[in-house]
């Protein structure tokens, strides 16, 4: 066995779209007493873009190399809808989407997975599905959350202007996630 200690200690990261405050306060303020529902803090809401896991010290200086590469034009995005994960069964999750999002949103997400592909991280295929997690719920919330949704179907909060993407740092705490900004890349049009 070895004792040496750990060379290349991990920190679990994230990629995401920072909620300007007057979104965070629409959202915040659907949080109430449901049975079963713990509310995210309004200031961790953000759209992921990208869940990276724990990452090695190292492979974190050559993400971050790569993301400030990234070459997208600035865009506006709704915020519109709720839902839940999964679709089927009790919910996990409370959610509040982007619409259809923008075309723009995509083609970030795709200069995203194509930089961190290349600074060598391996890269879950699952379909991208842009939300804010609202709140997340415990087997004791499934007869509530559907009230809830009907009660708030017309969801439609301000659209934001997107025009930057942020490296974020998560710990797990017991009193739930705590997310920090490492880095924040401002987006930019493509050079001629």
């Amino acid at each position: 066995m070895n004792s040496e200690p750990d060379s290349d200690p991990c920190e679990r990261l994230f990629v995401a779209l920072a909620l300007p405050e007057p979104v965070r306060e629409e959202l915040a303020s659907l949080a109430g007493p449901v049975p079963g529902v713990f509310w995210t803090r309004k200031d961790q809401l953000h759209v992921t873009l990208r869940f990276l896991g724990d990452v090695p010290a190292g492979q974190a200086e050559r993400i971050d190399e790569k993301l400030a590469q990234i070459r997208v034009e600035p865009f506006l995005l709704p915020v519109e809808g709720l839902g839940v994960f999964p679709p089927k069964g009790p919910p996990r999750v409370l959610w509040a989407g982007v619409g259809t999002g923008h075309p723009r949103l995509y083609q970030l997400r795709q200069r995203l997975d194509d930089a961190l592909l290349s600074a060598g991280l391996d890269l879950d295929v699952r379909s991208f599905q842009p939300h804010v997690t609202l709140a997340r719920c415990s087997e004791r919330a499934s007869e509530f959350v559907s009230a809830w949704l009907r009660s708030h179907r017309g969801l439609s909060a301000p659209p934001f202007r997107v025009e930057a993407f942020d490296l974020c740092s998560s710990v797990l705490r017991p009193s739930g996630a705590e997310h920090s900004l490492k880095r924040r890349y401002r987006l930019d049009p493509p050079g001629p």
